[in-house]
């Protein structure tokens, strides 16, 4: 669909098939269905999703309750990720849903109404398990996924930094030393290609180890046993 108003059809379509009578543009309202003595529904049609269309729907709630949004139904590779984002989005904010799909039909993903979201006590407690673990504060808010500074690449500068000193070493060792309590473990998936195992529990730093000490500078000094920040 090239244009806002051929979204209008099948969402009138969907409406009248409910026993509303529905007529487009009255006001500032894209579309307005009635229903006997019913509040008015409003529905916004856009080609897109886009934050304007979440502040025109947003201002009808200050006409009626029932405000439904509606998009042509998302193709491609992002497909599946948009539509459920965005139809938590339009949970979030009292909004219904109603995606317009190529021949025509409609589906209706959400309906307008409060929405109280269930917290996750698994997420929260793996957020605050993070932060916990989380050396000094080596991440700027904001910043982009890549470069972020995980526990796990602290508690790997850690180990890598104690054998860049030390040498090879068994991993009970490097663990003690460096506190970090996996570090076997740790240094045997070798995520990021940083160490070699050169006997049964005993590990070496590689050349890309090196590199990523000096990379991750200031993340090692962040991470150092009693001279970090």
């Amino acid at each position: 669909m090239k244009r806002e108003d051929q979204l209008y059809p099948p969402v009138k379509a969907l409406l009248e098939g409910q026993g509303y009578q529905v007529k487009g543009e009255v006001g500032a309202a894209d579309v307005v269905a009635c229903r006997a003595d019913e509040p008015p529904v409003i529905v916004e049609l856009k080609l897109k999703f886009s934050l304007s269309l979440y502040h025109q729907a947003v201002a009808r709630l200050a006409v009626t309750d029932h405000v439904y949004v509606a998009v042509p139904k998302p193709t491609g590779r992002q497909a599946r990720r948009m539509v459920k984002e965005n139809t938590a989005m339009c949970r979030r904010l009292g909004l219904g849903l109603i995606c317009v799909l190529a021949d025509g039909r409609t589906e209706i993903l959400c309906d307008p109404g409060p929405y109280a979201p269930r917290k996750s006590k698994k997420k929260a407690a793996r957020l605050l398990r993070e932060f916990s673990r989380l050396r000094g504060d080596p991440n700027a808010g904001g910043a982009t996924r890549h470069g972020i500074v995980t526990a796990y690449r602290q508690d790997a500068l850690r180990c890598a930094a104690y054998l860049a000193e030390h040498g090879s070493a068994k991993g009970a060792a490097v663990a003690k030393a460096a506190g970090v309590p996996q570090a076997t473990a740790l240094m045997g998936k070798n995520h990021y290609g940083w160490f070699e195992r050169v006997a049964t529990g005993i590990y070496q730093i590689t050349d890309a180890g090196r590199e990523g000490l000096k990379h991750w500078a200031y993340s090692w000094e962040e991470t150092t046993p009693g001279g970090g920040k």
